[in-house]
């Protein structure tokens, strides 16, 4: 039988709920019911609110006596993550459903998060109509908008939480489509200006027996990336282009945060990089570039985007940080240098053409290098060069091959 796991705070919103574990009943779902609110419940809970604080090594009651919000849904929150990975291992959470404010939305996140991709997760919010990035994340959560308040069932309520209960069953009894791909994974960063070299890439994997999933380094897609290579289901990331990291050092709108380029190395997965478009910090349109940056070279790439080049010292500092990423790696790693170019505006007679920062890059790198595990291959090609891309691929497919 199908499960679905409801996860909620039941000393405020236990008649929904309930309501919600009957309608579930009635779709031909088993149900568990998990309370994640620190009050009193006002129904019954599969797993109580004691067994959740507990889970998170926290006691309930030393919770209510602290009084402090804040604190409490923080730790039932991750003790919900607890109870949900162990529902997930037992066999009996094909899919999950929470409803709430921003607190029970903000449990609920937190406890899907590391749930793989392609576990339903759907959250019911009245949060869901403004910015949803802190309960998304970089997973395929589903958020569907309450348009009333959870505060009881009523005309309204009853639809909107009748398609969720009806949406959740869908989605977990349908489970993995039949003739799934089962070829090995290979994560992909691409941007617009190294289209080219990722294209050949793919191609050369899927040659070699890979599927190859693509992220836009859009700080969304890295952070993507970055998710999918903590779950355990890539058997290699070739991470051609990281200028996320060039926007997480001056200020562009298009970061990815401190963590980029770090989850491979750290779960030991197999990892070529290159420094691609490290030449370039992201903004929106042109009067939106900070006055402070007024005198650099920008270039509109269109009327929404702005691109600004890297300086000397900005280069270096990105060259030792993406070194210091790679030397920390756990496992099999190589460092592709493309000394033509690392991006389509970084070439002779180009907008962002500039040898010498891109060289202030490549010896911080290098040097940052020496001595490490990690390889490092210098080839007389611009980034966007075929033989750059499948040359990358090749190599990561004779590392993926040794881990094994």
């Amino acid at each position: 039988m199908t499960s679905v796991v409801l996860i909620g705070t039941l000393d405020t919103k236990g008649a929904e709920y309930a309501w919600l574990r009957d309608r579930l009943a009635g779709l031909g779902c088993e149900v568990v019911l998990v309370d994640a609110g620190t009050g009193e419940p006002r129904t019954r809970a599969d797993v109580t609110n004691a067994e959740v604080a507990a889970a998170a090594g926290a006691d309930l009651a030393a919770l209510r006596a602290a009084g402090d919000r804040g604190a409490a849904v923080t730790v039932m929150a991750e003790g919900a993550a607890v109870v949900l990975a162990r529902l997930r291992a037992e066999g009996r959470a094909d899919g999950v459903l929470a409803v709430g404010g921003s607190g029970g939305s903000s449990i609920a996140a937190r406890a899907v998060r590391d749930l793989p991709v392609g576990v339903p997760k759907l959250i019911v919010s009245t949060m869901a109509s403004g910015d949803v990035t802190p309960y998304v994340g970089a997973k395929d959560v589903t958020m569907m908008y309450s348009v009333v308040d959870i505060a009881g069932i009523n005309r309204v309520s009853r639809v909107v939480l009748g398609n969720a209960a009806a949406a959740i069953a869908g989605m977990a009894r349908a489970g993995e489509p039949e003739g799934a791909d089962d070829r090995p994974l290979v994560a992909a960063s691409m941007f617009g200006v190294t289209t080219p070299a990722v294209e050949a890439a793919k191609a050369r994997l899927e040659e070699l027996g890979y599927e190859v999933l693509v992220f836009h380094a859009t700080g969304a897609g890295g952070r993507a990336l970055e998710g999918l290579a903590e779950s355990g289901m890539l058997a290699g990331v070739l991470d051609l282009t990281t200028t996320e990291l060039a926007d997480d050092l001056v200020g562009g709108v298009l970061s990815a945060g401190p963590e980029r380029l770090t989850a491979a190395g750290r779960h030991g997965v197999p990892q070529v990089v290159a420094p691609g478009a490290l030449d370039m910090v992201n903004f929106g349109p042109r009067d939106t570039v900070p006055a402070a940056f007024a005198g650099r070279n920008l270039y509109v790439h269109n009327p929404t985007v702005t691109l600004m080049r890297t300086t000397v010292e900005e280069m270096a500092e990105l060259g030792r940080r993406v070194a210091a990423k790679l030397r920390a790696a756990t496992g099999p790693t190589a460092l592709f240098v493309p000394l033509g170019g690392v991006s389509a505006l970084d070439s002779p007679g180009a907008a962002f053409h500039d040898p010498k920062a891109d060289a202030a890059c490549f010896e911080a790198m290098e040097e940052g290098l020496r001595g490490s595990p990690a390889e490092v291959r210098v080839m007389d090609a611009h980034i966007n060069d075929p033989e750059f891309g499948r040359a990358m691929a090749g190599r990561l497919h004779e590392m993926i091959k040794e881990a094994r």
